[in-house]
Parts: C-alpha cells; sequence; structure tokens
C-alpha cells in the first residue's frame, strides 16, 4: 500500500528493456545517438510541431531551472503559483539557473487570469531600480492535483502575451494532466500559448528522463549552451534517449498515464463512501483527503505508506481529522487500494 509519491514506483518493464537493448555495443555520445534522432522525431509528431527543438536531462529540477533560464534574463521575474513545484519543492534551483527571482501570484494551487495580471502590472513599475517582467511558468497537474482546462490555460497565455511574455509549462504530469482533459499535447501546450514545455517521463514509468521542448526553435542553440555548462549534458546520453523512446512507442506514457488516473479514481472512490473530506477535488492522480487520526493510525500500523499534510500523527484526540496526500501511479494494483481502503471503517 504505498502512495507516497509516483517517483516511487519501479520502472515500467518496457523501459528496463529498452535500456538492457540500448546497452549493447557503441553510440555516439552527447546527444548524437540514432535513438535521439527517434525521440525527436516521435515528440514533434505528436506535438504536430515538425519545427519543435528537443532535448533530453535526467531530472524534472533541471528541466524546469533550464528551459526558464533560456526564456529569462537574471534582471527579471518569473512569475508563478505560490505551490508551484518551481517554488516549493526545488531549492531555488530555478533562480540559481536563471540568475532572476519568483514572483508569487496570489490565490491557490491555479493562477487565474485577473491575478496574473495584476501581478504583471505591478512590476516594472520602479524602472532600473526594480525586477523586469519575465516568463510565466505554469504547473500541469498542479501540485495540489488539480488540471488547468484548455481554457484556463489560453486565458493565462493571453494575459502573458499582453505583455510579451513567454509561457513555460512545468508537465512533470503532462501525461496524466493530457488524458484527463482528453485533448492532444498540440492543444495543451503550443495552440494555447505555450513556448517551452518540461514533458515528464520519471514520474510516469521512466527511470529518469525528461525532455524539454521549445517551439520556437531560435531558443535551442541558448539551451544546449545552458545545459553543457549546467552539467546536465549526459556522456552516455543513449542511456536517457533509450528511456524516452520506450516511453513514447507504441503510446506507453498514455496507458501508463491513464493507468495512474484510473487507479487514482478507484481510490477517491472509496474514499468518498468511507466519508473522507478532500481538500482539493481530484483530477489526475494526487488526492488531498482528510479523515480521523484513529484511521491514520490503523492504515500505518498495517503498513500503508503516504504522507500526511501539515499534521502530526501523535496525538490524543483520536477523533481529529488530520490532512494527507495520496499519490497513484500506473503500477499500484487494484489489490493494494481495495486493501488500503477496507482499512478506512
Amino acid at each position: 500500500m504505498f502512495f507516497a509519491s509516483d517517483n516511487s514506483g519501479p520502472v515500467h518493464p518496457e523501459v528496463m528493456q529498452a535500456l538492457a537493448e540500448a546497452n549493447q555495443g557503441y553510440a555516439m555520445a552527447y546527444g548524437a545517438d540514432a535513438l535521439m534522432n527517434e525521440v525527436r522525431d516521435h515528440i514533434r509528431g505528436i506535438f504536430d510541431a515538425p519545427g519543435a527543438a528537443v532535448y533530453l536531462v535526467a531530472t524534472g529540477t533541471a528541466a524546469n531551472s533550464l528551459a526558464l533560464a533560456t526564456l529569462s534574463n537574471p534582471w527579471e521575474t518569473i512569475f508563478c503559483s505560490p505551490v508551484a513545484h518551481i517554488h516549493e519543492d526545488e531549492c531555488n534551483a530555478p533562480e540559481f539557473y536563471t540568475g532572476a527571482k519568483l514572483t508569487l501570484v496570489p490565490g491557490g494551487d491555479k493562477m487565474t487570469p485577473e491575478a496574473l495580471r495584476g501581478a504583471i502590472a505591478a512590476e516594472e513599475t520602479r524602472g532600473v531600480h526594480g525586477p523586469q517582467r519575465g516568463p510565466v511558468s505554469i504547473t500541469q497537474v498542479t501540485e495540489r492535483g488539480s488540471v488547468y482546462s484548455l481554457d484556463e490555460l489560453r486565458a493565462l497565455c493571453g494575459v502573458a502575451k499582453e505583455y510579451g511574455l513567454p509561457v513555460h509549462m512545468d508537465g512533470a504530469r503532462f501525461a496524466n494532466a493530457l488524458v484527463a482533459l482528453g485533448c492532444s499535447p498540440a492543444e495543451m501546450t503550443w495552440q494555447a500559448g505555450v513556448d517551452a514545455v518540461s514533458f515528464g517521463g520519471t514520474k510516469n514509468g521512466c527511470m529518469g528522463v525528461e525532455a524539454v521542448i521549445f517551439f520556437d526553435e531560435s531558443k535551442a542553440w541558448e539551451f544546449e549552451l545552458r545545459r553543457k555548462r549546467g552539467a546536465h549534458l549526459f556522456s552516455k546520453h543513449r542511456y536517457l534517449s533509450a528511456q524516452m523512446a520506450a516511453y513514447l512507442r507504441h503510446d506507453l506514457w498514455l496507458h501508463s498515464a491513464r493507468r495512474a488516473n484510473a487507479n487514482c479514481a478507484r481510490l477517491v472512490e472509496g474514499l468518498r463512501a468511507a466519508g473522507a473530506e478532500f481538500l482539493h477535488e481530484p483530477q489526475a492522480n494526487i488526492v488531498f483527503a482528510s479523515f480521523p487520526r484513529s484511521t491514520h493510525k490503523r492504515l500505518h500500523a498495517a503498513g500503508a505508506v503516504y504522507h500526511l499534510w501539515g499534521a502530526e500523527l501523535d496525538g490524543e484526540d483520536e477523533n481529529e481529522a488530520l490532512p494527507c496526500r495520496l499519490v497513484c501511479d500506473w503500477s499500484i494494483g487494484a489489490d493494494q487500494i481495495d486493501e488500503f481502503l477496507s482499512l478506512l471503517t
């Protein structure tokens, strides 16, 4: 019963097989391997973007930070949600790589066009003494498990374009959002106004690979330089390429995301039936729910692994409702979910 994170699950067997096959003989280094050509062509195809620049790195932090560094200048500020991953969970790596600051747009897990417009308008008001306006970064799926609709994405990108600002999408859970919306990759990115996307694989069955996609080819060379200077250009790049190639072949990335989302839906249905309260409406593969301390203790004693959210298991009030975060990946079986649910009551 492991619901701590979709980072914690196993690598998909098809990805492991691809790594084993890539481990035969020799291949050119630093992204000149044949598999990378396959990856580049495949990503351009699924995004309907034949001119897109496509690169691979090993971590989501590198993908986000290097992409934002390519889209911004050190004297600018990057606009994001207060609970964006680039703010909460990357140890100031975006600031380190960009030299810029983050401006947190007031609100909840999702930015609104009105709040974004207000945050942007408040900058560039002090001339040379203040930060200049920089990129907008959107997390899709959000860190609280919600998904921006296509209309919401278009509206946010529209505000950014009013000010001539580029838009970055943190897509660590890109596939989960895509299958939740039932749209195409193009509709969720460049057709909505997104300029660059971090296309995640690690949370959805890969060992450790993320793609960075620029829909404006003019950014390609700068990104290559930043990736090398930032120590994220792999020498034995074929092992990144092999993962992403397997991830894309036969739509494994979509199948894995559909399974993760379906696992989450099964979990949510059982939580609702048991009377759990939800802090946020689950839309993909992350749940924030609240139920009594006594129930949490019973689950932990039985071996369930998940994170309490700003709460402590120890306490005198057994009936106190404690919030928690539960995450489903592709590998969680129905038996784990059903065992977890059986312990709720």
